[in-house]
Parts: C-alpha cells; sequence; structure tokens
C-alpha cells in the first residue's frame, strides 16, 4: 500500500533511538522527508546518517523540549530543514521506576517532560501545519494511560494526559484537515525492557534463550493473548498510517498496540 507521504515533511521528537527512531525509519522510508530529534547530537546524526545513506531524506534538531527556549530552537530548526512541516510526531518522553512516596516534585518534573513539551510542539508547530491546510499529529501515549500499574503513578498520570489532550485538540482542529491521534503501545521490546527481563530471568534461572524469557515473562508480567511482548517497527507501522492521507477518517482516536494487553472494548 501506497501511504503517499512522499513529499511530506515530519518531525518525530525523542527520535535518536527506540521507538522514535524507527518511526522516523519508516517515515522516511515511505517517501517523508524526517527531522531527526534528541538532546544528543551525535545519537541524532546517527540516525539521520542511516536514514540518508538508505536513500532517505533526514536532517536534526538539538534541544531539550522540556524548557521554552530549547523547545522553540527545535520547532525553527524542524520548520527550517526542509521549508515547512506537515507532520508531528510527539514521542519524547521519559519512564522512572517510582512509587506513591515520590515527591510532588518529581510528579512536575516528569509531568514537565511527558505533557507539557508535548504542548510546546503542538503550539510551536500548529500554525505551520494549518497554513498547510492539511497535517497529522500524533502523540504517542501508553497502554498505561487507561490501565495504570501500581507503580510509576506519576508516568501512568502523564499518559493519560496524553490521551486526553489529543481528543481535545482534534475537536480544536475540526475542519482544518489537520488530524491528532494517539498511539498507546503495550510493552514492547525495547532495549530497557529487554535488560529488565534478562535481569529476572538470571535470578528465575530460566536461562538465556530469548523466547523463552519472553513467554516466560510475559506471562507472570504483562499477560496478553498476542503471548509476546510488541516490537518497535509495529509502533512504527501504526504511526506511519495515521500519519498519511490514508488515515484522512481516523481522528481523535486511541490506537492500542499492545497485543490485547489492556482489558478494555475500546
Amino acid at each position: 500500500m501506497d501511504l503517499e507521504l512522499k513529499g511530506k515533511r515530519a518531525l518525530v521528537t525523542g527520535s535518536s533511538s527506540g521507538i522514535g527512531e524507527q518511526v522516523a525509519q519508516r517515515l522516511a522510508e515511505e517517501g517523508a522527508s524526517v527531522i531527526v530529534h534528541g538532546r544528543n547530537r551525535e545519537r541524532a546524526e546517527a540516525v539521520a546518517a542511516r536514514i540518508t545513506d538508505a536513500g532517505g531524506s533526514a536532517a536534526v534538531a538539538i534541544g531539550d523540549l522540556a524548557t521554552d527556549a530549547d523547545a522553540s530552537a527545535v520547532i525553527d530548526q524542524a520548520v527550517n530543514a526542509f521549508g515547512g512541516l506537515d507532520i508531528v510526531v510527539n514521542n519524547a518522553g521519559v519512564f522512572n521506576e517510582t512509587d506513591w512516596d515520590t515527591s510532588p516534585d518529581t510528579w512536575n518534573d516528569i509531568y514537565n517532560t511527558n505533557v507539557t513539551s508535548m504542548v510546546r510542539v503542538i503550539q510551536g508547530t500548529l500554525p505551520e501545519l494549518k497554513k498547510n491546510g492539511w497535517g497529522r499529529f500524533v502523540q504517542i501515549a501508553s497502554g498505561v494511560g487507561s490501565a495504570p500499574f501500581p507503580s510509576a503513578p506519576d508516568y501512568n498520570a502523564t499518559k493519560a494526559a496524553n490521551i486526553n489532550m489529543t481528543v481535545s485538540l482534534a475537536k480544536t482542529l475540526a475542519g482544518t484537515n489537520v488530524t491528532a491521534n494517539a498511539v498507546s503501545p503495550g510493552p514492547i521490546k525495547t532495549p530497557a525492557l529487554e535488560k529488565f527481563f534478562r535481569g529476572f530471568a538470571d535470578q528465575m534461572g530460566w536461562g538465556d534463550d530469548w523466547d523463552t524469557i519472553e513467554a516466560k515473562a510475559v506471562e507472570q508480567f504483562v499477560p496478553n493473548p498476542t503471548g509476546r511482548v510488541g516490537r518497535p517497527e509495529e509502533i512504527a507501522d501504526t504511526v506511519a498510517f495515521l500519519s498519511s492521507p490514508r488515515a484522512d477518517y481516523i481522528n481523535g482516536a486511541n490506537i492500542r498496540v499492545d497485543g490485547g494487553f489492556v482489558p478494555s472494548v475500546n
């Protein structure tokens, strides 16, 4: 299927590694010119180089979206890289191992990073997308936004906010041909998750075969009907479709990509 992304220009925040990197690469494969964002220039430029080496088009934008000044600079870099923007994927964020004894200041910090940073990017890029008369916002949320864990309550709350703000944004953009949707991954095989599962496997004596570790860890930690954790490429495929003209009638939605992990009819 041709996603009709040739000629589109996309900013993917937090794309110097992990899910964001896969999203940037997937959009580039579909013909979009991609702005790779991160706080570390070396890592961001390495991702951009891999895209261009594969025949794609990429530039970098460097800055910390948790500050007003850096967020403004990132947006300027992104708009100037290819003469405008059509697609904004808000992926940048953090996860911390916390509990309910976490200080209010820590709650404020993660809210700023995971929610207010998205607000900065949306507010800064919205005039550009509206000016073009077509655009896409995709926020990367999480299954814990609707099915929170007992732990990491501050993180869980930020992901619920990402989903809520996306619906509000979609309604605000009525009639502009700019849509807003959220993607909520379930457990995804990132380096951090694999490290956690392998560490637990060592304690439990499961050996070092990944298929065995994955099956046992899914059974104990993140049971789902599919019986495995997701892959970053599966999130990237979903984001690419939502970013495309093919998804014109999907708006204000929260798309779960979680193997059925969240027990919900929505």
